[in-house]
């Protein structure tokens, strides 16, 4: 999978030692400018659009995202209470599987309460039920599998052949939308407009028979709206076009698009050999700390990274793991102990993703202001950290 991300912004000017490593470090300046992007979208095509904090919940910037942003969409319980504890607006919950213990928190903290099939509908019918009698105001939605594939890799697409994620839509009847008043349907993965444009073509004459009935469609997230070269104007364009001929509230749920290229992930040097090639051991963890690299698998961009034929070194991290290897690179400075560097973009599911396999340290997590140079650490891990997931 290639990244089309990578842009350096203000972090080209960053001095990696002021901060401890492992570190994310968010620069509060490349969130304004996404959420002023994804603002803008809203209001000229006359959408809602929520953020997702699958992607990005990094609660300690849930202020500024109040301010651009219409709320916020989450996976299940824990999510939505950090949504309603820290975020302002709507908040719409879409999980696979719905747990009964969880289900009746979750339609009470709720605006929306996305199903992955018909059937689960029908099951949880009395205690949907019993959170209306108790005065808890919430809609149902049905996410729906357009069985039109666009992704690159199968991991990652909710259209792959026999995916779990949501209802055939060849299956859809009348009688399945009995109590839905919205369709959800989330395929694309930092994606340009078309592939989005050809879903929706391929969609269109299955919905189209309840176009008067349903009152919101959702479109979700994987779009690359905050990328320099997305074709934002046609967006707005098709976004406007769909509203008006379906009469439905239209949302997106962007996540990396919230965080695209805010982010960087500082890493040191630890040791250096050569075994065929220079190989060097860091104190970033692939599997630790960027789990994408391995599962995609793809390769992070790296700030600063030299061109020219030098000699690559393999970068891998300090757990057990053979396949913990982040990819070949020329570093922009001697590739010795201790030296500083870090790879970009890194502020989009990385930090949601991390993990303490092997004992491996979490990375600290810093705020920093480009346009004040303002800069803080908003969290640091222990020890105790790692002991008390444990038992």
């Amino acid at each position: 999978m290639e990244t089309r991300a990578g842009d350096p912004g203000a972090f080209a000017r960053f001095d990696l030692t002021r901060v401890d490593s492992p570190a994310f470090v968010v620069d509060a300046a490349a969130l304004r400018r996404n959420l002023g992007i994804l603002a803008e979208v809203r209001d000229r095509s006359g959408i809602t659009l929520l953020a997702a904090l699958k992607a990005f919940s990094m609660w300690r910037v849930a202020p500024l995202i109040n301010e651009y942003l219409d709320g916020v969409c989450t996976s299940g319980l824990w999510e939505a209470r950090l949504a309603s504890e820290h975020y302002t607006g709507e908040i719409a919950t879409y999980c696979a599987g719905y747990k009964a213990d969880d289900l009746a928190e979750i339609c009470r903290l709720s605006d929306h309460v996305i199903f992955n099939s018909p059937a689960q509908i029908a099951r949880f019918g009395d205690v949907l039920k019993t959170a209306r009698e108790q005065g808890h105001r919430f809609d149902v939605g049905l996410r729906i599998n357009p069985q039109y594939a666009t992704g690159e890799v199968p991991r990652y697409d909710p259209c792959a052949p026999h995916s779990r994620l949501g209802y055939p839509i060849e299956q859809l009847t009348e009688a399945d939308l009995d109590g839905v008043s919205g369709i959800h349907f989330h395929t694309l993965c930092e994606q340009d407009l078309e592939p989005l444009k050809h879903t929706w073509d391929a969609l269109r004459p299955h919905l189209q028979p309840w176009f008067g009935r349903l009152q919101w469609l959702n479109f979700g997230g994987g779009h690359h709206i905050t990328r320099a070269d997305y074709q934002r104007g046609e967006l707005i364009e098709f976004l406007k076009s769909v509203k008006a001929e379906t009469g439905c509230e239209i949302y997106l749920e962007p996540g990396e698009a919230v965080a695209l290229d805010a982010g960087i992930l500082v890493g040191t040097v630890l040791d250096v050999q050569n075994n065929g090639m220079p190989v060097a051991v860091t104190d970033i963890s692939a599997t630790c700390h960027m789990p994408d690299v391995i599962e995609a698998p793809y390769r992070p961009a790296m700030l600063g990274e030299r061109d020219g034929d030098d000699e690559a070194v393999r970068l891998g991290g300090p757990s057990c793991l053979a396949g913990d290897v982040i990819g070949d690179y020329r570093l922009p400075v001697a590739c010795e102990p201790g030296a500083r560097f870090a790879f970009l973009d890194q502020a989009h599911y990385s930090m949601v993703k991390t993990t303490t396999f092997n004992g491996v340290p979490l990375p600290s997590i810093w705020l920093w202001d480009s346009e004040t140079d303002a800069l803080e650490c908003i969290r640091s891990f222990s020890y105790a950290d790692f002991r008390d997931r444990l038992s």
